[in-house]
């Protein structure tokens, strides 16, 4: 049963975050899938804690984790516990919660509900954007719209039900569209075989043909790029990126305890260095966590924040990857070991795009302005 409110904003919040705890300390999100197999087990398990529905806005009966910094904490707990078991289901869980995220800030009040009835239903909701060949266009007639054309790179192909895509207007527009999804016919080939995050089951899916209201068009055009959500969400990904860190810190010390060697001086070292880059990466992921949900702060303020912790964890988490391979020598290379899996996937998921951009912009800003801490 989903996890609510039932005495307060707080207690439901706290009830979500140790039935979370619980889960994972009983082993109810069982063993991570083998890689090339999507973690449908273990979605399911964060699905019966509520999971899926808590990321609502609390009008919608969930939790508004993403209202609150009390619920960004919960949020972020999430999104590293899911990173942490598998790096593919903190991908899907991620998305998932964009979908809610950019429904509850542009969509209308019966759009919100058509989502939560969708997600009380324990739906997987994804985020497809990249354009496959030809890309996708929309065609309004009256009270409803056509489709044409295919999404290339649509993570969790096979198991999303309710998709939020981008689509281009007659007019040179580009709009979001909610459409249900999961015919398995228009399902294809992603772009190709990564050498990473094949678990997350990225596929194409061909929406030619496929007719919905024109009341599931979200928002506005241009909402999707619209700041600061738009850069400020990457803090997410973050945190499912920091997910990954503890699990390939967690093997490092496994297998070093194993072999009798963490007690090596030289070994104690990496592992030390290990702890260091990821606590730096968990202290800049709770910043951008805070960052995303200042109402206050200026939106450049928001998105440069949230910038340089996407670019600290991403180094952190590249230092840590040739930190374990010097520690495990050539055992951390031998393909099946979890270890050589999750430093696969990790570094593909860490792929974001334009990170010398990134960090740029952000540089530009506090070249500009004040550090929050350095205001008198």
């Amino acid at each position: 049963m989903p996890v609510v409110p039932t005495r307060s904003f707080q207690d439901g919040i706290s009830e979500f975050r140790n039935a979370l705890r619980f889960v994972e300390k009983e082993g109810g999100l069982g063993t991570a899938d083998n890689e090339e197999k999507f973690p449908s087990v273990s979605l399911q398990k964060l699905a019966e804690i509520g999971a899926l529905s808590a990321t609502l806005p609390v009008e919608n009966g969930g939790l508004g984790l993403a209202d609150s910094p009390a619920g960004m904490v919960a949020l972020s707990e999430l999104l590293r516990r899911a990173g942490r078991l598998s790096l593919a289901l903190g991908r899907c869980l991620e998305g998932h919660i964009n979908v809610v995220r950019l429904v509850s800030l542009y969509g209308s009040a019966h759009q919100r509900q058509l989502l939560a009835e969708y997600l009380r239903q324990d739906t997987l909701a994804g985020i497809w954007v990249t354009d496959g060949a030809p890309a996708v266009t929309l065609v309004q007639n009256g009270s409803e719209i056509r489709l044409a054309g295919q999404k290339g790179f649509a993570s969790a192909v096979q198991a999303v039900g309710l998709a939020l895509i981008t689509a281009r207007t007659e007019q040179g527009d580009t709009v979001m569209v909610l459409v249900p999804v999961g015919e398995t016919a228009r399902m294809g080939p992603g772009p190709g075989h990564l050498t990473g995050m094949s678990g997350s089951g990225t596929g194409s899916y061909d929406f030619t043909g496929v007719v919905v209201p024109a009341d599931n068009i979200i928002g506005k055009p241009g909402d999707y790029l619209r700041q600061p959500e738009f850069s400020a969400g990457a803090w997410r990904g973050s945190a499912v990126a920091l997910g990954g860190m503890d699990h390939l810190v967690g093997l490092l010390l496994e297998e070093l305890r194993a072999r009798d060697r963490a007690s090596n001086p030289h070994q104690q070292v990496r592992i030390g260095e290990a702890l260091i880059l990821r606590e730096t990466a968990s202290m800049w992921v709770r910043r951008a966590a805070m960052a995303a949900c200042n109402p206050h702060a200026e939106t450049g303020e928001t998105v440069a924040l949230v910038n340089l912790a996407r670019i600290a964890v991403e180094q952190a988490a590249l230092a840590l990857i040739p930190l374990v391979q010097r520690g495990l020598g050539v055992m951390a290379f031998v393909k099946g070991r979890p270890v050589e899996q999750v430093m696969r996937d990790l570094a593909t998921y860490l792929r974001q795009p334009a990170p010398d951009e990134t960090l740029t912009e952000a540089a530009g800003w506090f070249t500009e302005h004040p550090f929050p801490e350095d205001r008198t």
